[in-house]
């Protein structure tokens, strides 16, 4: 792959040399948890990073700051179109100046390796071209409006379990056809101006080491081969090291002011251990970023953005969790909705009542508004039909937060808990009062403060067994009416932040009876100040609760009664914040709760059942078959309402493709796991991640890689290859050369629609470890009904080719290559041939 060519940095490098050894070295250490130190010697400005990729979170200086929530990822990915990609990109960067942000801490290309992954919905896909594709998309779209994407996690950081510590072990050829793929893609495509080094550590055969020092990836194969620009950025507290990240290839340490460099760094450079070059190196790349983002001298003025969310904003985060959403089933046509005729609808379900918008952990948005599935649909019927919601029992394992009516200050009688703020002598030096049982990251102290005593009184006063649950972080002690009930002692720091136990902390519960009389307790939570470096001192402490009440079999019986008496069931099941987040991963693929019970029993009870799975990653379901229609929503962001209620009245055609494998059981899941062993997460199923090894192992998933029905039905034509590769020695870059197909298909059904055409590659069967069938390209197309379409794929020359371990080089295997037009990974419609011989491609047939 040739280098992009970069612009003239000799008036750069010359600012860098210009400047002292310690000033240098500064700069490669974050001001702060979000913010890069300015130097107005070098003109440069300080620049501020927030979290993506679900939109942009902010830096939380305004406690109060909300913005925009988009679809997660996975639901980006399952509408396939680079153009709907791009725009949401274009989006970020409205939103990022919004907040004053130069560097959005997106996309995240990492691969969806196993379902059970934490952050699975904040992965686009379990293919690494769809992944490639749509996040240079993103990218392309983010840079467009002046603000620097970061590429992240550079690179096999695809599950969560002991994510700071493990190694992922893979042979070279898999991580370059595989892992490395969309990283490849996306810096030859765009140039993202940051890319983020993972947290994890990468033993190929070759070197292993943490992802912070891998010379060979990051200087090597990332700047080096790839010519990459810009600097490599730490994620956050990833930086165990200071000589060896240093020479490994990391530019940047985040958060800061404190870290591994600063004087350690500088003292090395002068014991001679690390080279100053190497420290003028990554000076320059922060300018370039710099330079890209108008932080460097005086730039000209950006044009101005609206304080506020503008209609057509909120339109496109409506329209991509509209047409993000994948009909998996309509076997009666039941979809879409016609009014005529429908007088009242059950909608039902625990998700229905709290939908699921966005997945746990640092891609949280505080959303500037949510549309509920309830407030969606009673906005789109008519005010005659009758729309009614039943929760049919609760999914959730941790109890909810206590109400504030339950809550009494002991110090003022007035609604509330009393934190007192302690120093190291247990002097009062400060505290409040705030009528909540969530005291997640509570921070709002002063710096001397050592601990806080939360205090209140639990007033008790429905009879029958309650229920409450206490979760806390760092050091403390839970006592009821004076009598310690539960204590904690881990006293780990930045660990809590990094394994999220700061917000989802283990909850410890005991039942209280409580008689006709009732009663009121004493509660007293003591917690010691958690010290998390860049990620400052909080304490955390989660009060919970539940009542005596009914049961979810009962609730389970009044949402099927419910149904029976509506003319449509609509019923959304799903994930929740225990379920999908950064943190943690999954330890199976059940829906939690009693969901699936509710499905099969509100089915019974109404034939007109719609079916709404709000999840972000796949989960098993076991009456997928009996669903008269079914659709998957996603994590679908704050317009998840109206999107669904488009979706359901055929206002906007649900032409979402699966952008991932869904099992139809648990053990026929290629990596059912990433559990390390040893330290090591073994990548041993090779070339064949997602549908791949489906595809190898012969196995009938649920619902196949790409899988997807929407409004209308689809004659494919014919595929002509195009003349122009015909003898041509095929290339290397990751796309835009290679093979260009021309796909006609006409649009047969009753509906205008969009269809995905998938092109599928099968490479000969010459003994080769390679895939069954690999994605190779597609195109998404749009036709009224009767109307022809004409769809350009093109086919890049690395869909051809595999890794050659031993010459170090890409080379193309001789022989018949077959590609496959159609639908999904298991429905194809059309077939071309293609043969390589001497690396030159000849079309036949």
């Amino acid at each position: 792959m040739s280098r992009p060519a970069l612009p003239d940095d000799t008036e750069l490098r010359d600012r860098v040399r210009g400047l002292d050894l310690d000033s240098k070295v500064r700069l490669l250490t974050g001001a702060d948890l979000w913010r890069l130190p300015a130097e107005p010697r070098l003109g440069l400005s300080a620049l501020t990073m927030s979290d993506g990729p679900q939109g942009v979170r902010g830096t939380g200086d305004d406690p109060d700051e909300t913005g925009l929530l988009a679809p997660a990822p996975s639901a980006l990915a399952a509408a396939w179109d680079t153009g709907l990609a791009e725009r949401l990109g274009e989006l970020f960067a409205t939103e990022a100046r919004r907040k004053g942000v130069d560097v959005v801490l997106a996309p995240v290309v990492n691969l969806q390796r196993t379902p059970v992954a934490g952050r699975h919905f904040e992965y686009f896909s379990e293919d690494p071209l769809l992944t490639g594709t749509l996040a240079a998309a993103v990218v392309r779209g983010l840079q467009s409006g002046g603000v620097g994407a970061c590429l992240k996690h550079f690179v096999a950081n695809d599950s969560e379990t002991d994510r700071t510590e493990y190694r992922a072990r893979l042979d070279e050829r898999t991580l370059r056809e595989v892992y490395l793929a969309p990283f490849e893609q996306v810096v030859a495509e765009t140039e993202p101006w940051s890319v983020m080094a993972a947290y994890s550590g990468l033993d190929d055969g070759t070197e292993s080491a943490p992802l912070t020092e891998n010379a060979r990836l990051l200087r090597e194969v990332l700047k080096g081969e790839w010519g990459f620009s810009g600097p490599v950025v730490s994620d956050w507290a990833a930086t165990r090291s200071t000589v060896d990240s240093a020479v490994g290839g990391l530019d940047l340490v985040m958060p800061g002011p404190d870290g591994p460099w600063g004087d350690a760094l500088a003292a090395a450079v002068r014991a001679g251990e690390v080279d100053e070059q190497i420290i003028d190196d990554k000076v320059l790349r922060l300018l370039r970023l710099a330079r890209h983002v108008g932080a460097l001298d005086e730039p000209e003025p950006a044009a101005p953005v609206p304080a506020e969310p503008a209609p057509e904003e909120y339109q496109l985060l409506r329209e991509a969790a509209a047409r993000g959403t994948v009909l998996l089933r309509n076997e009666t046509d039941l979809l879409p909705l016609k009014s005529d005729g429908i007088r009242s609808i059950a909608l039902i379900g625990p998700n229905a009542v709290e939908p699921y918008l966005q997945g746990g952990g640092s891609a949280f948005v505080p959303a500037a508004r949510t549309v509920s599935y309830e407030e969606g649909l009673r906005a789109a019927l008519p005010e005659d039909v009758r729309l009614t919601v039943h929760r049919g029992g609760d999914a959730r394992q941790r109890l909810p937060y206590a109400s504030a009516e339950l809550l009494t200050d002991p110090d003022t009688g007035e609604t509330g808990v009393r934190a007192d703020h302690l120093d190291a002598e247990g002097n009062r030096i400060g505290g409040e009062a705030r009528a909540t049982g969530d005291w997640t990251m509570y921070d709002a102290f002063a710096p001397e403060t050592s601990r806080v005593l939360l205090r209140t009184r639990l007033n008790l006063t429905e009879p029958g067994t309650h229920r409450l649950e206490f979760g806390c972080a760092g050091r403390f002690s839970v006592s009821i009416e004076g009598e310690e009930v539960l204590a904690g002692d881990d006293d780990r720091g930045v660990e809590l932040v990094l394994e999220s136990s700061h917000n989802h902390p283990p909850q410890r519960g005991i039942d209280m009876e409580v008689g006709t009389q009732g009663r009121r307790l004493a509660l007293a939570v003591d917690l010691g100040v958690v010290e998390a470096g860049g990620y400052g001192r909080f304490v955390t402490a989660q009060v919970r609760h539940t009542p005596p009440g009914t049961t979810p079999y009962e609730e389970i019986a009044e949402a099927a009664a419910a149904a029976q008496a509506a003319d449509v069931a609509v019923v959304v099941v799903g994930t929740n914040e225990e379920v999908e987040s950064e943190g943690w991963d999954r330890t199976g693929l059940d829906l939690p709760g009693h969901q699936n019970e509710l499905v099969r029993k509100v089915i019974a009870a109404n034939p007109r059942t719609i079916v709404v799975v709000n999840a972000g990653a796949p989960v098993l379901l076991p009456w997928a078959d009996e669903a008269p229609a079914l659709l998957w929503a996603w994590l679908p962001g704050q317009e998840a309402g109206h999107a669904l209620a488009d979706v359901l009245l055929g206002r906007t055609e649900p032409s979402g493709r699966l952008p991932w494998t869904l099992p139809g059981r648990a053990e026929d899941v290629p990596v059912p796991d990433a559990r390390p062993r040893d330290g090591i997460v073994h990548y041993g199923e090779g070339v064949h991640v997602g549908h791949r090894a489906w595809d190898r192992d012969g196995l009938t998933p649920a619902f196949p890689f790409g899988h997807g029905l929407g409004w209308t039905r689809w004659t494919y034509d014919s595929v002509t290859l195009s003349p122009t590769p015909v003898s041509a020695t095929l290339p290397s870059p990751a796309g835009g050369d290679g093979l260009d197909l021309t796909v006609e298909l006409t649009n047969t059904g009753p509906r205008a629609g969009r269809e995905v055409v998938q092109v599928y590659l099968e490479p000969p069967h010459d003994g080769t470890d390679r895939p069954v069938r690999l994605l190779a390209g597609f195109a998404t197309v749009e036709a009224a009904p009767d109307a022809r379409v004409t769809a350009e794929v093109n086919v890049p020359a690395r869909a051809f080719q595999i890794w050659d371990s031993e010459a170090r080089t890409w080379r193309t295997p001789p022989g018949r290559y077959r590609l496959h037009v159609g639908r999904s990974s298991r429905d194809p419609h059309l077939t071309a041939e293609v043969t390589v011989d001497d690396g030159r491609l000849h079309p036949t047939g």
